[in-house]
């Protein structure tokens, strides 16, 4: 939902031409419509997934306040024009106007102080289950390096939310994979969760797979930077997620023309 503190230009400096790959176009969200479209998906998949609540929920939309700050990029279907995926982009100017950035609702990201001037941060992330098949990321991830790119960005951070309706089993495949690159990534700083997700309780054994959206991160080169907060809302233990993108895979930097 829009409000009076901001608008569409103020947060989109530029209108990038609409990205065309595989039958799926990449573009922002210009209007009102727009972003009700995407908080329906949101609300749609996280509900129907996860069993998400959502306090500030508006008639079948996930709506909270900072989607008026944000840049939010869509793919939809060329041929049905069916809206598919999207990802909102906050970045440090709008965060210091607005107050902070939602990763500050659960971790306290004071060792990224220094860093606030080039942190971009990245949420939301939705994709329709119809439509996961690679691409449709791939898309989002370019409209996240033009914004990285556009505005001169270091540092991407976002929260990766992990499913508890398994019992921790795939929360404990990532935290074993959190410690191990939390210990080889000693330049980065770790942060803390408000409402600490009880790590020690993550010894589950059970067969787990790494969801796509994280084994995607740290293919790219990003990192988890802390212990898992909970969301009771979306009954999720959320790692947080940090991306240096003079640290990243070269193969990524080439794609998404990263110099």
């Amino acid at each position: 939902m829009l409000t009076n503190s901001v608008s569409f230009d103020d947060v989109i400096d530029r209108n990038p031409p609409v990205i065309e790959a595989g039958g799926l176009a990449l573009h922002l969200a210009r209007s009102q419509d727009d972003v009700e479209t995407l908080q329906r998906l949101r609300y749609r998949i996280f509900t129907d997934e996860l069993q998400a609540v959502f306090p500030e929920a508006i008639d079948g939309r996930d709506v909270d306040r900072y989607d008026a700050w944000c840049r939010h990029y869509m793919v939809s279907d060329v041929q049905s024009g069916k809206v598919v995926g999207t990802y909102r982009v906050l970045v440090p100017e709008n965060a210091a106007a607005m107050g902070g950035y939602y990763s500050e609702s659960e971790f306290d990201i004071g060792p990224l102080n220094a860093w606030r001037p080039e942190l971009v941060e990245v949420g939301r992330s939705c994709i329709h289950p119809e439509y996961r098949r690679g691409s449709v990321i791939m898309l989002l991830w370019t409209g996240l390096a033009q914004t990285m790119l556009e505005g001169g960005y270091r540092y991407m951070l976002g929260c990766a939310s992990v499913s508890l309706r398994d019992n921790g089993a795939t929360a404990a495949e990532v935290w074993r994979l959190a410690q191990t690159l939390m210990a080889k990534r000693q330049d980065i700083p770790q942060i803390q969760p408000l409402n600490r997700y009880p790590v020690e309780r993550l010894g589950a054994a059970l067969p787990a797979r790494l969801p796509p959206l994280i084994k995607g991160y740290i293919k790219a080169g990003a990192t988890i930077c802390g212990e898992p907060a909970w969301d009771p809302d979306f009954n999720t233990a959320d790692f947080p997620i940090l991306m240096d993108i003079q640290r990243m895979d070269d193969r990524y930097r080439r794609h998404f023309g990263v110099v």
